[in-house]
């Protein structure tokens, strides 16, 4: 099972800037949402699966908002199962995901 296929996101050239770190952002939110779901503080879950929700689109990320909008439920539903299944997702996109710039 080797998934090295690239995902190609375009994005606006003015987020060049902005995007990287919006990217390294996710990969850290991904060990604190780990770190969260193991105190079972669904409460923060919720709230950074929202926040992802709202933000993945701003940047041309609609898989990062897809991701988000169910981990935002799964938190609400208390479905620790299904937040470790988008998490799993989420790091596979980051894995694969290539920028570019138009």
């Amino acid at each position: 099972m080797t998934e090295d296929k690239k995902i190609v996101v375009h994005a606006d050239v003015d987020l060049e800037d902005l995007i990287p770190g919006f990217l390294e952002n996710k990969c850290k939110e991904i060990v604190e949402i780990e770190s969260l779901l193991a105190s079972g503080d669904y409460e923060t879950v919720q709230r950074l699966g929202h926040s992802m929700k709202g933000a993945g689109g701003g940047y041309g990320f609609d898989k990062i908002t897809d991701i988000g909008m169910h981990i935002e439920q799964a938190a609400k539903e208390k479905n620790a199962a299904e937040i470790a299944s988008q998490l799993e997702a989420l790091s596979r996109y980051l894995d694969c995901v290539e920028v570019v710039y138009d």
